[in-house]
Parts: C-alpha cells; sequence; structure tokens
C-alpha cells in the first residue's frame, strides 16, 4: 500500500513531542514525512526539516507558506499534525481543514469552547478528520479495558477514579524558568493551568473507556505557589451521563510522583486498573474473585489490543508508539476505514468545554457546572 504524504507544524529541534509524533507516525511504513514548517525561526525550522530528509522546496519557514505551497501542488500531504503552542491550535487547524486536509491537532485543540465548536463544523463541513493527539487512549492495555466495558464483563459502570499528578513543577525556587512559567500564565496558557494541560487526558480517559460523557463538574482549583495565577493543583468531581461517579486529582506540585497517570474503573461485577508507568498491563478483579494481572501480548485479548501490539508479551510498549497507534487508526481512516477509538475534534470539543466549566465551578466554591458544549446539549 502507498505511503500517505504527511506534515508538521511545530514540532521542531529540542521539542518534548516533536519526537513523538515523527517515530510514530513514520512507526508502520503508513506515512512519509513529506513537508514541515517545524520552528517558529524560519531559517531553523527550514535546517531542521532538511536534515530529517524533507526536501527543500517543501521545508517550509511558517505555517502559511506551507498551506498555500501543498494546496498547490498534486503530490499534497494527506495530513497535517499540529504541534505548535496552544494559543495557534485554532488558527493553523481551522485553515487546513477549510483547504481539504485531514488535521492531527495536539491539545488542547483550542483556547474556547467558542472556537472548538467552529473547529467542530469547520471539519464537518469539509469531510476531512480532525484527530485530536489523546495518545493515551491507544495504549492496547486501555483498548482491553474499552471492550471489557463495551462487552459488560464489569457490569454498569459506578464509579471512576483517575489521576494524573507529577512533582516537576514544585520547586518554587524554579518559578521563573520559561519552560515552567507559561504554564501558569493566562496570556499563554488560557483560562486553565495544569487541568488544562494533564487533567484534560484524564477526563478524556474516563470518557473513552466508560463509552459515556461528562455531564457537569464540581472543581476546587489552587495555586500552591504563589506567583502563579493559575492552578498547578486541582480535584474535579464528575457526573456522567449514565449516572456514573467520577473523582479526578490533577497535579504538577505531588513531588516525588513522576508521570503519575492511573485510572480505575469500578463496575456491578467487577473492577479494572491502569497506569501509564505500567501500561503493559491491566488489573482486574471480578466480584467476590482474585485479582489478576492481564498481560499486553497475551492470548484471549481483545481484537483491538491485539492489533496495536507490536511487540511480545513481557517487552514494553512506551509512549512513541501509543502515539504511532493514533497514527495507525488515522491512516486506517484516512484510506476509507472506521475511526472507532480515534480521538477526534468533539472530543477535543468536550475538553475545552470540561475547562471552562470546572474553572467556573472552582470560581463558585464547588458548584456543580454543566460541562456540555452547547452545540451537544
Amino acid at each position: 500500500m502507498m505511503k500517505l504524504n504527511w506534515g508538521m507544524i511545530g514540532g521542531g529541534e529540542g521539542s518534548q513531542i516533536g519526537p513523538a509524533h515523527r517515530l510514530g507516525a513514520q512507526a508502520d511504513g503508513n506515512f512519509n514525512l513529506a513537508a514541515a514548517a517545524l520552528d517558529a525561526d524560519p531559517a531553523k525550522g527550514r535546517a531542521y526539516a532538511q536534515s530529517l530528509g524533507v526536501p527543500a522546496d517543501r521545508a517550509y519557514g511558517d505555517w502559511r507558506e506551507m498551506l498555500a505551497g501543498e494546496t498547490a501542488r498534486e503530490d499534497r500531504i494527506d495530513l497535517v499534525t499540529v504541534a505548535t503552542p496552544n494559543a495557534t491550535h485554532y488558527e493553523i487547524t481551522k485553515a487546513f481543514l477549510e483547504a481539504g486536509f485531514h488535521v492531527l491537532c495536539e491539545k488542547p485543540m483550542t483556547m474556547t469552547v467558542e472556537q472548538g465548536e467552529d473547529i467542530v463544523r469547520t471539519a464537518r463541513a469539509a469531510g476531512r478528520i480532525c484527530a485530536v493527539n489523546y495518545c493515551y487512549s491507544a495504549y492496547p492495555m486501555v483498548r482491553q479495558m474499552r471492550a471489557m466495558v463495551r462487552a459488560g464483563e464489569i457490569g454498569k459502570v459506578r464509579l471512576v477514579v483517575t489521576n494524573f499528578s507529577h512533582g516537576h513543577h514544585g520547586d518554587a525556587t524554579d518559578a521563573d524558568n520559561p519552560r515552567v512559567r507559561w504554564r501558569y500564565d493566562p496570556a499563554m496558557a488560557g483560562v486553565s493551568g495544569q487541568f488544562a494541560d494533564c487533567g484534560i487526558h484524564a477526563l478524556h480517559m474516563a470518557s473513552f473507556i466508560v463509552g459515556d460523557e461528562v455531564e457537569k463538574v464540581s472543581a476546587d482549583f489552587a495555586s500552591t505557589i504563589a506567583s502563579r495565577v493559575l492552578e498547578d493543583d486541582a480535584m474535579v468531581n464528575f457526573r456522567m451521563a449514565s449516572g456514573t461517579v467520577g473523582r479526578l486529582w490533577t497535579s504538577s506540585v505531588a513531588i516525588g510522583r513522576q508521570h503519575g497517570f492511573d485510572i480505575q474503573i469500578f463496575g456491578e461485577t467487577g473492577g479494572m486498573r491502569w497506569a501509564s508507568e505500567q501500561p503493559n498491563q491491566v488489573y482486574y478483579t471480578p466480584v467476590g474473585g482474585r485479582t489478576q494481572i492481564m498481560e499486553k501480548g497475551e492470548s484471549g485479548l481483545c481484537s483491538d489490543a491485539a492489533r496495536l501490539s507490536r511487540v511480545a508479551i513481557a517487552h514494553p510498549e512506551g509512549f512513541p508508539l501509543a502515539v504511532a497507534n493514533i497514527y495507525v487508526d488515522l491512516a486506517a481512516a484516512i484510506r476509507g476505514g472506521s475511526s472507532d477509538g480515534l480521538p477526534l475534534a468533539e472530543d477535543g470539543l468536550r475538553s475545552m468545554a470540561a475547562v471552562y466549566a470546572s474553572v467556573a465551578s472552582a470560581k463558585a466554591d464547588g458548584a456543580w457546572t454543566d460541562a456540555r458544549p452547547p452545540m451537544f446539549r
């Protein structure tokens, strides 16, 4: 099967997320990095793109030049990844969708709910895929949990407990580090700090596994380092459409925690737990029974978990391969297959609506607040 042409905006040299996208997109031979605008400095971006094998005439200085150049080509890119600073996601994503390109956008997809609704409408009108990089949902054993919930193996879900908490911003003496400071600056990060950065991964994961949407939230935000305007710690209670109860904690000041993303699903007849630091395993306990450890790569897993497992049992698969699984599903969808499992613009919109609702709730001393986007009410 012919490779699809892929382009990338942002994620240049020294980027945290750029290498994961480049490894992931090209891991399975589905995509060829054909075009790029990788840096805010045009010269640096062009040079780095060419060092990665991008032809000189498709190593662009900025995204507008890339949009014009690729729109005019017969061999234009099939997919563009937007990995730029948060405030630019909306403008770039909308422009490429309107020009007929499929888009994978880093989270958060937009800075406002209104922008998110516009992206959903734009993608639908254009008939293009707009995916959002909630890549943790693409780990094989997360897909296994989702399949078990769908099959009714733990009965009706009663409770979800999840957290995404680390301590890497817990040093007050490092609070003015530019790589840290922007995350708590409303001018650069928007209305929320830690919840919009990490908490929405956990919230999306809850909806993804359970197959239900968050209807309302009750939040408590804290800026534990005095110089920060936005929160560095948040507790968010949520209720889902079917009545499932949710508890979510997210923090960047939990010193001693490294990555700290895990989720527990409790149903009428069983419970499950997954943690990103041990992503190959799901702990499953049937009611009245013993806890079992389910391993990635073992026999008897769902077809989705088996399809997205790449190496033999007991061999670890890490973050770049979870990103790669997003690209596997994107390639299949672009070629006309199912988009089941892909986090789409609708998911990005729901996340932003939950962010705004949680901010409003926190300001109102935890009052329950409708978390649904207006267009989905």
